[in-house]
């Protein structure tokens, strides 16, 4: 455990840490260019909060529900947004609407990223929080505030569809 102010261990938590968590965020917002950011924020939020961290939990525990609290608020201030339409006149032109000819050629990542990026946030957050951050059932319904029988649910279905998806775009 760190001592207070000791920056040096809190730079070597986050150097351990931060790429399992740039990448969570990643995939729970769909949001790859904005994953560096939320993954910063994350860890700001854990510095300053360093003096209720009690060692009950890994840090890694502590800083995974700090990480998905603040993704999932995140997400939620994107739904009051606007967008642009997509027959937008000119909008095809954009170069980040453009197809990049070795589009047919995607690695396995990829498939893998564009397929969660399909689910909705209702079966992708619960398939993260198990499949990639290896939560319990029981924690994920607790983070969640869903029912246990809910989660398995929305898990069992998540991973349904990203098989289909998956398989479809392979």
């Amino acid at each position: 455990m760190a001592r207070p102010g000791d920056h040096r261990a809190f730079d070597e938590l986050v150097r351990r840490h931060r790429r399992h968590v740039i990448t969570n965020c990643r995939y729970i917002t769909r949001a790859p260019s904005e994953a560096e950011d939320l993954a910063q924020d994350v860890f700001v939020k854990a510095y300053f909060a360093l003096s209720r961290f009690e060692g009950r939990a890994q840090f890694k525990t502590w800083v995974r529900r700090i990480k998905l609290n603040h993704c999932l608020n995140w997400l939620e201030k994107q739904k009051h947004r606007q967008t642009t339409d997509i027959d937008t006149p000119g909008l095809d032109a954009a170069p980040t609407m453009q197809v990049r000819p070795d589009a047919g050629h995607r690695d396995e990542r990829e498939l893998i990223a564009q397929a969660l990026e399909a689910l909705p946030d209702t079966l992708r957050v619960p398939l993260i929080m198990r499949d990639l951050d290896q939560l319990a059932y029981q924690d994920i319904a607790d983070q969640l505030g869903v029912s246990l029988s809910a989660v398995k649910m929305r898990i069992k279905r998540g991973r349904e569809q990203f098989r289909t998806l998956y398989e479809a775009a392979a």
